[in-house]
């Protein structure tokens, strides 16, 4: 039998097109549509600060390839309240909102502040509830230090919640993928200066290897770049989803530690 085949998603924080790869992209109605035409996923963030209309994500996945995702961000009224709070019309509300997305829903992402201490009770709550109202994929990125260890990591895996591989890493090990181990899923938000730096062409190969080895295990990896401030994601999404198109070889074993990015 066939080993089934690995899927990987490379993207950005929004569809955004900064001026100085406007040339890059092919020709389109939308930036959306412009966009999916080069990458395969992108994290819609404004769901964070505000609800959109079921049309809104219906028209969105009208716009894209069958093969294209969508990684929605829950609202901030769940998240970053100080704790983490199970209000169920706003949980409801916004899963039925994200199911015009079809089949190209690809995961929901949970990101805590980095005030928000792990309390095993509210988080057992929050994604018993989610998982309740939803079949999708749930990746969480928690931001303090709190939520590093292995008693955590069995409570997400319990909910098929798979943690975050951030960078910067808000705690050693913070960098590589926890919780559930189907999918593994990167999000870069730039450093030294978090948002704003580039990473150069070394960081890149690192994590390239990364991703090689989570591949291993998971069914599923996705790489979303945040560092929007200066355009910089767009540029590294489209380098790293070339490379692997190409299959460009990753660095060498025993050189895949993050090389410093230019800021």
């Amino acid at each position: 039998m066939a080993a089934k085949r690995k899927r990987k998603y490379v993207g950005t924080a929004g569809w955004s097109i900064p001026a100085q790869y406007k040339d890059a992209l092919p020709e389109g109605r939308s930036h959306l549509e412009r966009y999916s035409q080069r990458l395969r996923a992108v994290e819609i963030n404004s769901s964070f600060y505000r609800h959109h209309q079921p049309q809104t994500y219906r028209r969105w996945s009208s716009t894209v390839p069958a093969d294209f995702r969508f990684s929605v961000k829950v609202p901030r009224t769940l998240t970053h309240s100080g704790e983490l709070l199970l209000d169920a019309p706003i949980l409801d509300r916004f899963v039925d909102e994200i199911r015009d997305l079809g089949a190209k829903l690809g995961v929901i992402l949970v990101q805590l502040p980095p005030k928000l201490e792990f309390d095993e009770r509210a988080s057992h709550a929050l994604f018993e509830a989610l998982r309740r109202r939803t079949n999708a994929q749930v990746v969480c990125e928690p931001r303090h230090p709190s939520w590093g260890s292995a008693r955590v990591d069995r409570l997400l895996a319990k909910w098929r919640v798979a943690r975050v591989a951030a960078d910067p890493a808000p705690w050693p090990g913070a960098g590589e993928p926890g919780g559930a181990r189907r999918l593994a899923y990167f999000r870069l938000h730039g450093q030294p200066r978090k948002y704003y730096s580039d990473y150069d062409e070394s960081s890149l190969a690192s994590l390239r290897a990364q991703v090689s080895a989570a591949l291993k295990r998971a069914a599923e990896v996705w790489v979303i770049f945040d560092n929007t401030a200066l355009g910089h994601a767009l540029g590294n999404a489209l380098s790293v989803s070339e490379a692997m198109r190409l299959g460009i070889p990753r660095k060498r074993r025993g050189s895949a530690a993050p090389a410093r990015p230019q800021g």
